[in-house]
This record gives structure tokens, C-alpha cells and sequence, in this order.
């Protein structure tokens, strides 16, 4: 039997394998499904700043947003209390499964929402994960203006709550590493997740309107992950999560090589269901069988940046050793 054991957010988790904030997390019962087939922890599904902000507000009509459509997104969601139910959820969870139970919240800023916070803490939740989505398509907004709101968001709320925090982020910044690097040294989080995936829009040329993209990932989708986790595990000292793309064993193990403390996965459970848990699981104790390894530790960033013969190839941008002979 191998140990894969390990921690994330200071929590103690018997496996490396996270599933992620989505629908598959929104109810005792399916959360109590996933930890019997193996999850190390759940990510309950997000609630959004909007649907906070929106209940907490006594006249939803007055309730301002610069998003088309948010009021009619925040009545539909918020009916019967939201609130209470998601927190109702987290206590009645932590009941149920032995394993963490890490709430979500997405949002864009620091607002009034933060105070939430504290009742997410005293319902037992282990961690709360910052689900921080930054889209820079405003032009009237700076890269530092946009990259100021993770650490102003993190401050807010670690003033508010003692339970450790994750920072799930986007890749959209031009000094990503220098902004992971500085969040790790001047905010109380304890972790960030890599990367936040995108709703993303699509055309239809036949109907001539506008649609969406494939919800799910796909495994080529992990390799922007592995690049980043790679460069990030050798300098900073906060915990790192995978996200998107891990939809196999072979893709966790490359997360974990590159230097990850854990994987968060989802779209694999949607298309192959809860069980899939076990069979990730199952290939990983495998493979470290194979490779002579008795614990996760033992191979943990044995691929990180520093630890390569030729650590260049995470910072490549062109294909120029590749494709220098082609015509």
C-alpha cells in the first residue's frame, strides 16, 4: 500500500486528488459519493460575489452592477435564501465525510461581500478558496490596477477569517510570476490554485449567432498548468493546486513531478463519473510501484524548473528546436 498522503492549506488530506469547485460538490449527497470513492477533499461549488452582494442587499432593484443581466442571474439564484442553504451545506457536509470541505467564492474585489466570509468560518468550512476572475478587457483599466485587486481581495478577507485561504487565479497578467511571487510574500494566503477556466465563447457561422465553447477541458489544456506550476513550486513557498486539464492518472503525475502539492479535477468526473476517482488513484499507486516509490514526497517536483537538466524548456515561448527544418 502506498502512502500518498499529504497537505494542502495545512489540512491533512489521505490523497493528492481535489475535485474542484462545480455542480458535482453542491449537495451532501454527492459530495458524501465523492468522498467514498476517494476524493482527498472537496471545493464546494462558488457562490458568486454577485448573489452575496444581492441578498445581502434589502431592494435587489437598486442593486448596481456593471454586468448585463447580473440582477436577473442574482434573483434566479439567490430565491429561498441562497445563503443560508450554501452554509447549511458546508455544516452538514463536515457531518458526513472525513475529509476537508473547502468552500468557494468567486469574485472581482473586496467588497461588503467579504463579510460572509466569517459565517463560511464558523460553519466548519476548512479552507476558503478566492476564486479571483480577472478578464483584462477593460481599457481603461491598468495591469496594476487589475493585479492590485488579488492582493486587496486576500487582505480583506484574511482580516476576517483565521481559516486558511487559497487564491484560484488567472493566467492574464504580464508578469504572472512576479505577481504570484509577491502575492506569496505580502498576503496571508496560503496557496494558489493554477489556473481558473473561463467561460468561453463560440460562433455558430450557420445560425450566425453566438454561443459557447466545450464546458469540459481537455487534457492539452493541462499542459499551460504544468508549465506554471513548474516554474512557480521552485519559488515560492506557499501550496500549489493544479487545475484544468487533469483528466487521467498520467495527467495527475505530471502535475505532481512538475511540483504540485495537489490536482484538482473535474471535467473528468462529469464524463466518466465518481468512480473515475478510484481508477486515477489506482493508476498513480501503480506507476509508483513501477517507479520504486513508496510515498507522494518522494517524487514531488522531481521535474519542478530546478530541477531539470535543461529548465529552458518551461520558458520557451516559439518552436524554433522543433520546427527549424521544416519547409
Amino acid at each position: 500500500m502506498k502512502d500518498l498522503s499529504t497537505k494542502y492549506l495545512g489540512l491533512d488530506l489521505k490523497n493528492p486528488l481535489i475535485v474542484g469547485s462545480c455542480g458535482l460538490t453542491n449537495s451532501v449527497e454527492k459530495i458524501k459519493e465523492l468522498a467514498e470513492a476517494g476524493a482527498g477533499a472537496v471545493v464546494l461549488k462558488s457562490l458568486f460575489e454577485e448573489q452575496i452582494q444581492g441578498e445581502f442587499s434589502s431592494n435587489l432593484e437598486s442593486y448596481n452592477t456593471d454586468y448585463p443581466g447580473a440582477t436577473d442571474y442574482i434573483r434566479e439564484f439567490t430565491r429561498g435564501n441562497e445563503l443560508d442553504t450554501y452554509l447549511k451545506l458546508i455544516s452538514e457536509a463536515k457531518k458526513e465525510v472525513d475529509i476537508p470541505v473547502i468552500a468557494s467564492i468567486n469574485c472581482v474585489s473586496g467588497a461588503e461581500w467579504t463579510s460572509f466570509a466569517k459565517s463560511i468560518e464558523a460553519e466548519g468550512a476548512d479552507a476558503l478558496e478566492l476564486n479571483v476572475s480577472l478578464l483584462p478587457s477593460d481599457p481603461k483599466l491598468t495591469c496594476e490596477q487589475s493585479e492590485k485587486r488579488y492582493a486587496e481581495i486576500v487582505d480583506t478577507v484574511s482580516g476576517i477569517v483565521s481559516i486558511p485561504i487559497a487564491l484560484k487565479m488567472s493566467h492574464y497578467s504580464a508578469s504572472l510570476a512576479n505577481l504570484i511571487q509577491k502575492l506569496s510574500w505580502t498576503t496571508k494566503v496560503s496557496g494558489f490554485v493554477l489556473f481558473n477556466r473561463y467561460y468561453t465563447p463560440d460562433i455558430d457561422i450557420d445560425k450566425m449567432e453566438l454561443g459557447v465553447a466545450d464546458v469540459f477541458s481537455s487534457p492539452a489544456e493541462g499542459s499551460g498548468t504544468l508549465r506554471w506550476i513548474a516554474l512557480m513550486s521552485d519559488l515560492i513557498e506557499k501550496d500549489l493546486a493544479a487545475s484544468t486539464g487533469v483528466h487521467d492518472a498520467e495527467g495527475v503525475i505530471k502535475q505532481l513531478l512538475a511540483g504540485a502539492d495537489v490536482v484538482q479535477v473535474v471535467s473528468t468526473l462529469y464524463k466518466n463519473g465518481p468512480e473515475q476517482l478510484g481508477t486515477i488513484l489506482a493508476g498513480l499507486e501503480q506507476w509508483m510501484d513501477d517507479k520504486g516509490f513508496d510515498s507522494v514526497g518522494q517524487f514531488r517536483g522531481k521535474l519542478s524548473y530546478k530541477s531539470v537538466d535543461e529548465p529552458a524548456v518551461f520558458e520557451r515561448t516559439q518552436f524554433m528546436k522543433y520546427f527549424a527544418g521544416l519547409s
